[in-house]
């Protein structure tokens, strides 16, 4: 009797253990397969229960097959970023918190202002901009958020605008808004329209590639409230557009050369004298024009945007002339931090594939500049002849508002702007009233090396060396007999760079790797590794291993797909 429970026993067991690996095995099936066939939403779900609390950045861009190196390569061309990484990153992403310390013990008023996001896309990645959207509602108190106004320029990406719209219904984000213009609006008139379309008291403009960072709102109404005729602006973090890393910006300005091209300057000297300095609003000549908050009146007041400008460029100067010339200011609030993605290009134009950037600036000019207007036509002599349109009802504007004239705004908002005209005593002492860089050229910053090595493949005696001179800039690699010479000696930073005898930095290519000029930027000069023995080495940006082509003298050093052991495993050798 007793031996026969004992068996009924063993049985249960026996079949209970089945049972489960039975069912862990359907899921994983299940979830495989739902992965593959929506990827779209069961992937994003999936992805997000790994990485809710943190994103591993130093593998998420890893390319474990050719169909990911597919969607890598695809991507940079449609979108100039790398869109592998932000499919396989949370939604709902952890960010660094970037503000100062000081910001972080700051109080707001308790009857700020209600405010209407307003973002314009055109082709955007479908992932990106739904982590655009989650970071807003994630960081954004609800009773400072009106709606999201999202305004599709007429996309022509397959199942873009239909999938949002499907996404914000499944999700329920009620404050979320879709539109969509009847034909190609540009970035200038699609905000016009997103603009009219708000609630809010008021209008925050951002891009459709960002990630708001904590405690972004309040400082920016805030500002608002005491005054209406602020107009301002966080401070841009950077996204590096191939790894999504999230960094810190520095304190600097907006401003402008006379080809009308925004620029960053540093702050005027005696800007940041005391630490509380550092928290205060930076009163700014021009605006980079991505991202700003602007009471909803004041906006219609002054005029909205110029709706005679095309598709995009020189509405951020606009804005910021006529801000300044007609009674308002223009304000960084370094409290306020936004990540923005900074694409590797602008990856579309104008339908007609004219200039609309020197169309609106010639506009601008001929508006807002007065005689000053002429060193912006010395600079760009094809200008002389193009036709900008109708600008009577804007020079209108500009007298029923009773601005300033450019003079003005040359001497008391921007009086450190270099003229054309000036002889080098006068222009000593323009340069000398702006803060000096704080950062030595690259050549002459004393670096941190963290450890020395020869990186040899494993189970050979060869090691990666430079295939021209240590000092020649764009060298390729090769494999020879370990020597320990110069050209084999690779110094680690504390930046995850590989320097060449301390002289050039490795980086990596789409193909094969080549020795440059460190930049200190990451991405595609910095490097992931294990230590010791049989170690990967893996860029970030590129999302491969660097691999010998095969275990020969003078074979070349490549970037591959982390997939061969034999030749992509590395022995860093002290």
């Amino acid at each position: 009797m007793v031996s026969i429970n004992k068996s009924f026993f063993y049985g249960i067991i026996v079949a209970s253990i089945t049972w489960l690996v039975s069912v862990f095995f359907y899921l994983h099936l299940v979830r495989n397969q739902n992965v593959n066939t929506n990827p779209s939403t069961t992937k994003l779900e999936y992805i997000d229960k790994l990485q809710d609390s943190t994103d591993d950045l130093e593998n998420v861009g890893l390319i474990r097959s050719p169909n990911d190196q597919k969607i890598k390569e695809e991507g940079y061309k449609i979108h100039a970023y790398n869109t592998l990484v932000s499919d396989r990153l949370s939604l709902n992403r952890i960010i660094p918190d970037t503000r100062n310390a000081l910001c972080k013990n700051k109080t707001y008023s308790d009857n700020l202002p209600k405010t209407s996001v307003i973002i314009c896309f055109y082709n955007e990645h479908y992932h990106t901009l739904l982590r655009t959207i989650h970071s807003i509602i994630n960081r954004t108190p609800s009773k400072l958020l009106e709606e999201i106004i999202l305004i599709d320029d007429e996309s022509d990406i397959e199942y873009l605008h239909s999938n949002i719209s499907d996404y914000i219904l499944k999700e329920k984000l009620n404050q979320v808004k879709l539109y969509k213009t009847e034909r190609r609006e540009g970035l200038i008139r699609a905000r016009i329209f997103g603009a009219r379309k708000a609630s809010g008291q008021v209008l925050l403009f951002l891009d459709s590639h960002i990630e708001v960072n904590n405690g972004w709102i309040e400082p920016l109404l805030e500002r608002i409230k005491e005054k209406q005729s602020n107009v301002v602006m966080p401070i841009i973090d950077i996204i590096n557009p191939d790894t999504f890393k999230y960094s810190s910006s520095p304190l600097v300005r907006g401003g402008f050369n006379w080809g009308l091209h925004f620029k960053w300057d540093n702050l005027p000297t005696g800007t940041l004298n005391t630490r509380e300095d550092f928290v205060k609003p930076i009163k700014s000549p021009t605006m980079a024009g991505g991202l700003f908050a602007i009471d909803k009146k004041y906006f219609i007041d002054i005029g909205e945007y110029d709706a005679g400008m095309n598709i995009w460029g020189g509405e951020n100067i606009e804005i910021s002339f006529r801000i300044w010339m007609c009674g308002g200011s223009l304000e960084l609030i370094p409290c306020s931090r936004v990540g923005h993605i900074f694409r590797h290009r602008r990856p579309y134009g104008s339908p007609d594939g004219k200039d609309t950037m020197l169309f609106n600036s010639l506009r601008v000019a001929h508006v807002w500049m007065d005689s000053y207007k002429d060193f912006f036509l010395r600079q760009r002599s094809d200008a002389q002849n193009v036709d900008y349109g109708d600008i009577s009802s804007r020079l209108q504007l500009r007298k029923e508002l009773k601005c300033h004239d450019f003079d003005w705004y040359l001497k008391n908002v921007y009086p450190e702007l270099p003229f054309p005209s000036e002889d080098k005593e006068r222009l000593k002492k323009k340069w000398s009233a702006v803060e000096k860089d704080k950062y030595q050229p690259w050549h002459l910053r004393k670096r941190n090396y963290v450890d020395q090595f020869a990186i040899r493949l494993t189970n050979s005696d060869l090691c990666v060396t430079s295939q021209k001179d240590i000092r020649t800039k764009g060298s390729g690699l090769l494999l020879k007999k370990c020597t320990s010479s110069k050209n084999q000696v690779w110094y680690e930073t504390d930046k995850n760079e590989l320097v060449l005898s301390q002289l050039l930095c490795l980086q990596s290519g789409k193909t094969k790797p080549i020795l440059y000029k460190c930049h200190e930027m990451g991405g595609d000069q910095e490097w992931k590794h294990k230590g010791g023995s049989g170690t990967a080495i893996y860029n970030l940006a590129a999302g491969t291993c660097l691999a010998a082509e095969n275990k020969l003298v003078n074979a070349s050093v490549t970037m591959k797909i982390c997939s061969n052991p034999e030749l992509a495993t590395w022995d860093l050798v002290g």
